[in-house]
């Protein structure tokens, strides 16, 4: 089961003329954030977007962004946000050119739902999976119920359902969740099973 698909997000954006860390120092001062528009054979597109509707958007994994630059619209998906590694503030944006019906290559959160029988935890192996899917179709992530299952239940990437339309990249025999006792209830067992063993020997 597929979560909630990016809708576009339109945003007015400024052409950008001037170039550098000063330049770019100025405009994060103003409150906007340095990006590149690039893909499909096209020249670089350089634009500075608003920083803090940039920043509520890309709380989003695989954010498409409607850009209206001076009276020309760029469908771009958001591919690189670099961030400085302290504050933590976006300080760059890398943004691919995309088309309508165009398939495109991400990466999709895995979401775990419900709960593994008494005993047991589910964990979660694998937080994404590679899928191809419609660039203005993206999933946020792809949901795995795990209600009832059983201790050395294995889940992998080929048994999860996918949203219409999208393909797996990813190795189909990975694994995403993995069923288990916890790891003290499991050497408790095997100190049990081991137990009459040693005792037998003994005698």
């Amino acid at each position: 089961m597929a979560e909630a698909t990016n809708n576009n997000n339109k945003i007015s954006a400024d052409a950008r003329h001037s170039f550098g860390k000063g330049a770019a120092r100025k405009l994060r001062v103003l409150g906007k954030i340095p990006a590149v528009i690039y893909g499909h054979g096209t020249d670089p597109v350089h634009v500075a977007l608003p920083a803090h509707e940039i920043g509520l958007l890309l709380r989003r994994a695989n954010a498409v962004l409607e850009l209206d630059v001076e009276g020309t619209t760029h469908l771009t998906l958001v591919k690189d946000v670099q961030k400085d590694p302290v504050r933590q503030i976006i300080e760059h944006l890398d943004l691919i050119v995309i088309r309508k019906g165009e398939k495109v290559q991400v990466e999709v959160a895995v979401h775990v739902t419900g709960e593994p029988a008494p005993g047991t935890t589910a964990d979660l192996d694998a937080k994404t999976l590679l899928l191809e899917v419609e660039a203005t179709n993206i999933p946020q992530s792809v949901s795995v119920d795990v209600e009832g299952l059983e201790d050395g239940t294995l889940i992998h990437a080929s048994e999860i359902t996918l949203p219409a339309g999208a393909s797996l990249i990813s190795d189909p025999e990975m694994v995403v969740i993995g069923v288990h006792l916890p790891a003290e209830e499991e050497e408790e067992e095997t100190s049990t099973e081991e137990a009459p063993a040693e005792e037998a020997a003994a005698e």
